[in-house]
């Protein structure tokens, strides 16, 4: 069966999972900006929710927004999060590191060592990566899935993440997500992948932004999750 993966920043999100039966949350902060490293207390009271239900709690870390190319400090600074994810019991956690193009296997080899036997996710910063053989080499650095559009969205990509599917003697697992909706779930389904991921988000106006322009921010749409998970399901996921 397809796994499939909510990708939550609060606890309010988190129960939304609990309460569909979903196999994994990806818990986020800020998912406006693509999702940064959650707070500690946050995954800890997350972890102590989903205790017993089979919910598998998977925290990205992301040092900061926008690109993937990381600075020594901003790795470190990963590093020790992630150990320390390890240490209030994660299930896994979700990492994407770049460097002049192609995986940064150094940092990435870094953050497989701190995470010890937590399952590591390869994140979007993937389709960022033009080496078709891409798989393979997160496959020998450890990697346990990729989560990727196959392009700019999952729409524009679904011809590259069918071929990803039937790549033979394929070590890591495929996950879609990027843009997943309603008019697309079904023919991710029917391309193979393991595991779909989708945050089902809906934006906040809080008028209290306003005095720093700071903008809204992104929750879970319970009833939108609730109508993809049921989709999904109706498909055989």
């Amino acid at each position: 069966m397809t796994a499939l993966e909510l990708a939550v920043t609060d606890l309010a999100g988190l129960r939304v999972a609990l309460d569909l039966g979903m196999d994994r949350v990806e818990v986020c902060g800020a998912l406006e900006v693509g999702g940064i490293t959650p707070s500690l207390s946050l995954v800890a009271r997350a972890i102590e929710l989903a205790a017993g239900s089979g919910l598998g709690i998977h925290p990205i870390v992301r040092a900061r927004a926008g690109g993937f190319t990381y600075s020594d400090d901003e790795v470190a600074v990963m590093v020790a999060d992630v150990r320390r994810l390890v240490e209030v019991g994660a299930d896994g956690v979700v990492v994407g590191v770049l460097r002049d193009g192609g995986v940064d296997l150094a940092a990435l080899a870094a953050l497989r060592e701190a995470a010890g036997p937590l399952e590591l996710t390869f994140h979007r910063a993937v389709d960022a990566v033009t080496d078709p053989g891409v798989l393979d080499v997160l496959g020998d650095a450890g990697v346990a899935r990729v989560l990727t559009a196959g392009g700019a969205d999952v729409s524009a990509g679904l011809p590259a993440l069918r071929a990803m599917c039937s790549t033979a003697g394929r070590r890591v697992q495929v996950m879609a997500g990027g843009g997943v909706n309603e008019t697309n779930l079904v023919s991710l389904l029917e391309a193979g992948v393991d595991a779909v991921h989708f945050s089902a988000g809906t934006r906040v106006q809080d008028p209290s932004a306003a005095a720093g322009g700071y903008g809204s921010h992104q929750v879970t749409d319970p009833e939108r999750a609730r109508a993809l998970v049921e989709l999904a399901r109706a498909h055989g996921a």
